[in-house]
């Protein structure tokens, strides 16, 4: 009886969209509300439902005065907070990259609403004016081709989209924030979105710098369940008009959003490892064409995406003119770059240090400035290769890659060991040469630092890399051992730049072997003095191979320009949308029967899942006999309908309560 009085007493409706896992349940579900409940039960709060005889959490998104559902209505149960967390926009957006990445609702919105905390909800809410126009640097703009022009259309509030490629030694960080402060005193957002807490920490201080501390909040994973909430909501709230932070932070809930920034968008931090595992450069494109705000991917290198992004007419470029670059960048020389430096070190090919290299550190560091050694993992001496071809050592009972164990006999020798079985191999012959002698693929950063302190005795040695990341250099001649990603900033540039092992990089099976390499390496060389300022660049990589050569000429926007092209010629993004499905055989077969696919959809597969990929099951799944990859490969103006197939499919199969884990990723960064 109070059951039905309290339901004659309710009269509008609820649209709630309950957090649920599975894919056929990611719908609207209708809900009466109490007359007890009605002032808070707002579109965008977060309420508690019954679903399947259990609470569950959700958000309700709209009003309705009546139900289309013919049944018997539920009663909303609880408003969990009068806070409206989920703004329209948002909504929106949330579905948009569901339907982009075949994914639900209910994931996307775990990873752009961060969960509530009560106490900080409570507090009052911080009122700030609109800050004041900053001082930009317009000398600095004028570098760059349009860049005035950039600037005067964000302070306009037209919606400019631009791929800005950085000078190196530009003060990225203050150019940010320039950027940013010019918006927010037009009275709208801005959210720069970087991959890392070391890239956070610099802009966000430049961000502070520039427009004040009042204005400015930083997200990013590390921070307190509290202290997040706290400048979530002062995005929210609109008290805070820039935000910087991680790649989560592109879904930061701020109103009249008028610039999203991506910097360097091709680091793989950007790539959500969660489902429905989106890119933040994607998802920052989708966002300010729905909003019609600016967009500015930036870095030193850049991504095939990008570049397709500009061919398209979709942004625009903003780089130096040659001269300026020229100016501005350290020299580069690489291995045998001319017919007189081979000449003179005859075995530089083979050497991992040649003698240019060490003369390019011995001229820094006898100026007084440090010296950057990338190499490309951390460590001492992982697996080896043959000394002469340098084919692959694998094992002759399993043929598993060879390895030194960490530790040798007592007269320090080794004898090389297979990683996969154990067995030792004294005598090991290389399969494609005949050749006795093995060597390191890779030589870590730790014996790099001992090799290189017993060759400039006297001179300090810092590692960067691993656990222990510097951040800032120490002044002064020093030697840097870092690995790639790990690098820290030198007050004033580094004197010099020695970049390691470059055909590891290179030679990594790997769609974006290639382009990763060149961003690495463009992003150590930045940080080197000019060359009018005595800054060099030794990459020890034959100068024949294109890579090498954009590097020399540093001419990012070449080099992808050439890997778009090369990624047509053989079908694989940017140039297409492809979707990878991950499982057992008999999963995999389930779904692509299920999907509806779109006209000139081209299945490729089952192949083996690629090494490094991790398992699509958690460890309450049963794990498969063996793990398949299917490839669906689609024409670029058919990526959002693959993605909406993919999507219903998904549900179809859940509904049907299919076993066997799955997993479905659009455009994923490793194809195989």
């Amino acid at each position: 009886m109070a059951e039905q009085r309290r339901a004659a007493e309710v009269d509008p409706v609820a649209r709630v969209l309950p957090l649920l896992p599975l894919p056929h349940l990611d719908r609207e579900f209708d809900y009466l509300i109490p007359h007890d409940l009605d002032a808070d039960a707002q579109p965008g709060v977060r309420v508690r439902v019954r679903f399947a005889g259990r609470l569950v959490d959700g958000f309700l998104l709209s009003r309705v005065a009546t139900s289309d559902h013919p049944g018997k209505l539920g009663i909303l149960d609880r408003v969990v907070s009068a806070e409206v967390v989920l703004t329209e926009e948002i909504v929106e957006l949330a579905d948009e990259v569901a339907t982009r990445y075949a994914g639900t609702r209910a994931d996307v919105l775990r990873l752009a609403v961060p969960p509530r905390h009560a106490r900080v909800e409570a507090e009052a809410p911080r009122v700030t004016e609109i800050p004041p126009a900053p001082e930009v640097d317009h000398a600095a703009w004028a570098r760059y081709r349009h860049g005035e022009n950039f600037l005067d259309a964000l302070g306009a509030g037209r919606a400019a989209r631009a791929a800005w490629q950085v000078l190196p030694g530009d003060d990225w960080p203050r150019r940010l924030a320039e950027l940013a402060a010019v918006v927010a005193s037009t009275d709208r957002a801005a959210v720069l979105v970087v991959p890392d807490q070391r890239d956070l920490d610099r802009v966000l201080s430049a961000c502070v710098e520039v427009a004040g501390a009042d204005h400015v909040v930083g997200l990013a994973a590390g921070l307190g369940p509290a202290e997040r909430y706290r400048r979530w909501l002062a995005a929210l709230r609109g008290s805070a008009r820039i935000v910087v932070g991680t790649r989560a932070a592109v879904f930061a809930p701020t109103p009249r959003l008028g610039l999203v920034v991506v910097w360097d968008d091709g680091d793989d931090l950007h790539c959500e490892p969660r489902s429905p595992y989106p890119h933040t450069r994607e998802v920052a494109a989708l966002r300010a064409h729905a909003t019609n705000a600016s967009v500015v991917i930036a870095g030193h290198a850049r991504t095939a995406e990008t570049q397709s992004l500009v061919e398209a007419g979709w942004a625009h470029d903003l780089v130096p003119s040659r001269d300026v670059l020229r100016a501005w960048a350290p020299k580069v020389t690489a291995l045998a770059d001319s017919d007189q430096a081979l000449a003179r070190d005859p075995a530089a090919r083979a050497a991992r240090l040649p003698a240019i290299a060490f003369a390019a550190a011995r001229t820094a560091l006898g100026a007084g400035h440090g010296v950057l050694v990338q190499v490309p993992r951390r460590g001492y001496v992982p697996a080896l290769a043959c000394g002469k071809c340098r084919a692959p050592a694998r094992c002759r009972r399993c043929n598993g890659p060879l390895a030194l164990p960490s530790a040798g006999g007592p007269d320090g020798a080794a004898v090389p060991a297979c990683r996969w079985c154990g067995v030792a191999d004294a005598t090991h012959r290389c399969h494609a040469c005949g050749a006795r002698s093995l060597r390191a693929v890779v030589v870590g950063a730790g014996r790099t630092a001992e090799e290189l302190g017993r060759a400039f005795p006297g001179v300090p040695v810092v590692i960067s890399g691993g656990s222990d990341v510097k951040a800032v250099a120490p002044e002064g001649a020093a030697l840097v051992v870092s690995t790639v990603g790990a690098e820290p900033v030198a007050p004033g540039g580094y004197g010099a730049a020695l970049l390691l092992d470059g055909w590891a990089l290179l030679g990594r099976a790997d769609l974006r072997a290639t382009e990763e390499t060149m961003r690495r390496w463009l992003t150590a060389s930045a940080l080197v003095r000019s060359f009018s300022d005595g800054g060099q660049v030794v990459v020890v990589a034959d100068s024949g191979i294109p890579t090498v050569q954009a590097l020399v000429r540093w001419d990012p926007v070449g080099h992808a320009r050439n890997e778009v092209a090369d990624r047509a010629e053989v079908g694989f993004p940017p140039v297409v949308h492809m979707a990878a499905v991950d499982g057992g055989a008999a999963a995999v077969a389930e779904l692509i029967e299920a999907t509806h696919l779109p006209d000139g959809a081209e299945v490729l597969g089952p192949v083996p899942l690629p090494p490094g990929q991790r398992l699509p099951f958690s460890a309450d799944d049963p794990e498969p006999d063996e793990v398949h990859r299917m490839l669906i490969r689609v024409a670029r103006n058919r990526g959002r309908e693959l993605g909406l197939a993919l999507r219903q499919a998904q549900a179809t199969r859940t509904a049907r309560r299919a076993n066997g884990p799955l997993r479905v990723q659009m455009d994923p960064p490793k194809i195989g």
